[in-house]
């Protein structure tokens, strides 16, 4: 049996195969909803323990399911999940669940949970679908905090508001007020900014990987010229 390279699963969750940035799945939620960092990062959470919870779950009874039977055992495995995550956020976090509203119950539909359980928990051991589900989660949540973040800056001109939400009372006068006496940018909060701002963080990325590429080529050239001489 191969050795498990979970070195590998964590930049292809990262970085590689960022399901936000390359395979592009779960941007309904991601768009709708990283309006600011909190609600990102609220979302972000709920989705990363869906994900690791489905992934070990549908890891650790893929052998007792039956073929034709699997889409609909993975799709009850993520909505168990998906409610338990409801229900805390319901009774600890209950403003914040009110804001999220319909797209936590709609994590059982998210086309990110979906693929990595059909693509990954479902042919692999459990340690390597716990870290492939834990890096895609962080992954995911990553884009969603440098998309609220952004959306959150250029928009209201704050950062970290209303995080009394997650955190309780004693970080309500967290905020940073990063531009004073702003008065927004409308754009940049609602859906067309939400566009925007991810075809940036996109095309960022593209850019970095295209420098890495063409590094690894030119280094690769030099081993080779010197090789040869």
């Amino acid at each position: 049996m191969a050795q498990t390279d979970y070195k590998k699963i964590t930049r292809n969750g990262l970085w590689h195969n960022n399901p936000a940035l390359i395979q592009l799945l779960g941007l309904c939620p991601l768009l709708a909803v990283s309006s600011t960092f909190i609600n990102a990062l609220g979302l972000g959470i709920a989705t990363t323990l869906v994900m690791i919870g489905s992934n070990v779950t549908v890891s650790f009874v893929r052998n007792q399911i039956k073929q034709e039977l699997r889409i609909p055992v993975f799709v009850l495995i993520i909505a168990s999940f998906v409610t338990v995550v409801e229900l805390l956020m319901h009774a600890y976090w209950h403003d914040l669940y009110k804001i999220l509203g319909i797209f936590i119950p709609l994590i059982v539909t998210n086309c990110v949970i979906i693929a990595r359980v059909e693509a990954f928990a479902a042919k692999n051991d459990v340690k390597a679908s716990f870290v492939d589900g834990l890096t895609m989660g962080l992954g995911f949540t990553a884009v969603l905090l440098l998309l609220g973040s952004m959306r959150e800056i250029i928009g209201q001109g704050t950062l970290f508001s209303h995080a009394h939400l997650m955190f309780g009372d004693t970080f309500r006068d967290i905020q940073l007020t990063l531009i004073h006496d702003y008065s927004g940018f409308l754009l940049a909060v609602l859906p067309p900014g939400a566009f925007i701002g991810l075809g940036l963080i996109i095309a960022l990325k593209n850019v970095i990987e295209a420098r890495r590429i063409n590094r690894l080529a030119a280094i690769e050239k030099i081993n080779v010229v010197d090789t040869a001489s």
